[in-house]
């Protein structure tokens, strides 16, 4: 008795694990582990759209283009949310042609000497002056719609780089206790939506093998029944297992600490706003980075106080390793160079139309977007898809 005693004691004594942890024991799936952590390639995305967002140079934006196509086609998961990517490159080229588009039939503000061709030009009101409609459209103007149009497409690509890199339920499911009713509120409209349309199609085929129209109104009303009650029996479903594990719980926080709490998160936001306002124009060059990484602070420190109000654990966490770092400081190096080259050679980072000239590579700055493809060789590859034509080996 007295060594199941002390056993029992001893089992007592030992330290419990960390929230969110497994157990000592159980091992940790490999995927698991080999998986990068999703925020980690959303700091990368960005930091490359903001050194995007800090040159007209054509050459350097399709580099940075190259260097985020390379990575998401040697580094992107065989999931359906990676084949993201193609839309936003689509969404990219539109962007282009549209503002190409406008720039020769609403005309362009800078003056140019070299015309390519001239429209018909629309007569119009007194009303309507700075905006024309036809006229002369020269190579200038041109040349400078091209510039623009790039950087918001090598912003665009940036974006979906990250959307076909990241995990999107896994990202949500890392934000801070401040953000937990949304993030569940996203995940579970991420998972029902595919259902709904499992159910959509099976309806459907199932009516179809009975030989009832499944198209129209009426076949759109016996369908929508059935579907609208099976996303009610999950929806109560859904209700009572996030009841039973506690969902919902708040803890007590003191007055002082929920004031500060909106302070912070209240003053970070506002000071992310302007320090982006000001990374994003040419006057703001000297104050937008120091108030953008203030407001940061303020804002993250802002999430971590008004975490204390929920109760949660994660089931699996997504760790924050040496590569995340790694692939977050590569990106933040890119953007950070190509702001230092913004400030110390202007010229090179924003070539002139008038007059027109063509752009030139600056060595310096294109070395410093190929720290953008450290993520290709540090991250590891994705899961090969199993061929299911192939036998498998005993």
């Amino acid at each position: 008795m007295r060594e199941a005693r002390g056993s029992g004691r001893a089992g007592l004594a030992r330290p419990r694990p960390e929230r969110g942890t497994p157990p000592a024991g159980v091992p940790v799936p490999r995927a698991r582990r080999a998986q990068l952590h999703p925020g980690a390639w959303w700091l990368w995305a960005l930091a490359l759209g903001t050194a995007a967002t800090r040159t007209t140079n054509p050459l350097l934006l399709a580099l940075l283009i190259t260097v985020s196509g390379y990575v998401v086609a040697v580094r992107r998961p065989h999931t359906p949310w990676a084949r993201s990517y193609g839309a936003f490159v689509k969404l990219a080229a539109a962007v282009l042609l549209l503002r190409l588009a406008f720039a020769v039939f609403l005309g362009s503000p800078i003056p140019g000497t070299h015309t390519l061709f001239t429209l018909p030009e629309v007569p119009l009101p007194d009303w309507a002056q700075g905006i024309r409609l036809g006229g002369r459209v020269t190579a200038e103007g041109l040349t400078f719609a091209l510039y623009d149009a790039l950087r918001l497409a090598a912003l665009l690509i940036c974006v979906g780089a990250a959307n076909a890199l990241a995990s999107p339920s896994r990202l949500l499911k890392s934000l801070p206790g401040a953000l937990y009713e949304l993030g569940v509120a996203v995940v579970v409209a991420l998972t029902f939506a595919p259902n709904l349309i499992a159910d959509v199609r099976r309806l459907r085929a199932a009516r179809r093998l009975r030989g009832r129209p499944d198209k129209g109104v009426r076949g759109l009303v016996q369908v929508g029944l059935p579907v609208l009650e099976g996303a009610l029996e999950r929806s109560v479903s859904l209700a009572a297992a996030m009841d039973a594990r506690g969902y919902g719980r708040t803890a007590e926080v003191p007055p002082a600490v929920r004031r500060t709490t909106a302070a912070l998160t209240l003053g970070g936001l506002l000071g992310v706003c302007a320090g982006t306002y000001g990374l994003l124009t040419a006057e703001g060059g000297s104050y937008g980075l120091p108030v953008l990484l203030v407001g940061l602070a303020s804002a993250l420190a802002g999430l971590r106080l008004g975490g204390r109000r929920t109760l949660r654990t994660r089931y699996r966490p997504d760790p924050w390793d040496a590569r995340a770092w790694l692939v977050s400081a590569s990106g933040a190096a890119v953007a950070a160079l190509l702001i230092l080259a913004g400030s110390l050679d202007p010229g090179a980072l924003r070539p002139g139309v008038v007059p027109l000239e063509p752009p030139t590579l600056p060595l310096w700055p294109a070395a410093a977007v190929l720290l953008g493809l450290l993520p290709a060789f540090v991250t590891p590859a994705p899961e090969a898809v199993p061929d299911p034509h192939k036998e498998p080996t005993t």
